[in-house]
């Protein structure tokens, strides 16, 4: 019988919300920046998605963990989040592919966690004052003390938190999707295995290898420092940008990798984080969003055109930037009109400031990765 206990979230400014937890193997204080997330679903992906690294992650969703926890719908093989928050939590989860609870997973990797309080008024609050840090306590209550460690810990804005999640060592990869989530039949190109792509990582998401891997390409994933010479060192049909968490613009190594490699013509497709990088290597600006963009159903497109997207992202591309740079804008996030997509018509290099590969979300973007083996394919041509 798990046992109910108190806990409270505090925010920087003093905020604070009280609710409860389940005691877990240790009393936990866990700090990081509060933001939402306003998916239905995803709760698993969202945990393992190490662009959250550092977060705390609020489910508007009124209850989260119905379906429960399985050993295929992770984004990375470490838990991501700092924290989690929800208005309900399930306790008694249901599902063909269901293997265990979400309880007991939170409570085996001692994620700390805080349900029974008001996620809307929460929600609206952060959308008033912005995001900030927090702090989620089943051990300390007081909020005033709780409030003087939240002081102590920087914000999002100027930290690069790519190190910390990025691979070690190089690795091949080469685990496709599974069919009976994509309707395979669409695809406009076939799989072609002679494609080598090297992937870097920012912090990427499984699902963008798999899709990868499922349009045939022979796949290398990178450490994000790594040089320039080693990236090239196989000759590379193309490289892809992975997504990831902290702030872009500090992100000094990827941005000079990224430049020199715009030097080769070698195709280049960057998502998320990999967006924005390959934008500031084109003498681009970011800035950091007033709440974000989390959520599964973000319209992005231009005109007559729309796609909706699966996002996660609090920093983004200053348009103004973008007309100084030889770029055009392909995509805008069409809730604030912030840049969602460039291009270029004479260059080899794209990207997109959402997820095509979804994971969770809707798939009407996934014929990115199509575009990218298909500009790959041309390149490969015009090469030969």
């Amino acid at each position: 019988m798990m046992k109910r206990i108190p806990a409270i979230l505090v925010l920087e400014d003093g905020t604070y919300y009280k609710g409860w937890s389940f005691k877990q193997r240790k009393s936990a204080i866990t700090i990081g920046e509060v933001v939402f997330n306003t998916g239905m679903t995803g709760y698993q992906e969202i945990i393992t998605d190490p662009s959250y690294f550092q977060q705390i992650v609020t489910f508007t969703y009124p209850e989260i963990g119905n379906t429960g926890i399985n050993n295929q719908d992770v984004e990375s093989h470490n838990i991501s989040i700092k924290g989690l928050v929800a208005k309900n939590i399930c306790k008694l989860s249901s599902n063909w592919r269901e293997q265990e609870s979400l309880f007991k997973y939170l409570s085996r990797y001692d994620i700390p966690f805080i349900f029974g309080i008001d996620t809307r008024s929460l929600t609206q609050y952060l959308r008033q004052f912005g995001t900030m840090n927090g702090c989620i306590s089943n051990k300390n209550l007081n909020h005033s003390y709780l409030k003087q460690r939240i002081s102590e810990v920087p914000g999002m804005k100027g930290l690069d938190l790519i190190p910390y999640v990025t691979t070690e060592n190089m690795y091949p990869w080469d685990e496709k999707s599974l069919p009976i989530w994509y309707l395979t039949d669409k695809s406009r190109v076939q799989p072609d295995t002679q494609l080598k792509v090297v992937v870097i990582d920012f912090g990427v998401k499984l699902n963008i290898l798999r899709r990868l891997a499922t349009l045939g390409c022979q796949i290398t994933v990178v450490p994000a420092q790594t040089s320039v010479e080693d990236i090239l060192a196989d000759k590379p049909d193309g490289i892809l940008l992975s997504n990831g968490p902290g702030d872009p613009s500090v992100v000094y190594y990827g941005i000079k990798t990224v430049k020199n490699l715009l030097d080769h013509n070698v195709p280049i497709f960057g998502i998320c984080m990999g967006h924005q990088i390959l934008n500031l290597a084109l003498n681009a600006k970011t800035f950091k969003l007033k709440f974000g963009h989390r959520g599964i159903n973000h319209p992005s497109g231009l005109e007559q055109q729309v796609e909706i997207t699966s996002q996660n992202h609090g920093f983004a591309v200053d348009l103004q930037s973008v007309f100084k740079s030889s770029v055009q804008v392909t995509h805008f996030n069409l809730n604030d009109t912030t840049v969602a997509g460039i291009g270029h018509s004479q260059s080899p290099y794209f990207s997109v400031q959402y997820h095509p590969e979804s994971s969770p979300g809707p798939h009407d973007a996934d014929y990115l990765f199509e575009n990218f083996v298909e500009i790959m394919i041309k390149s490969k041509h015009n090469v030969n």
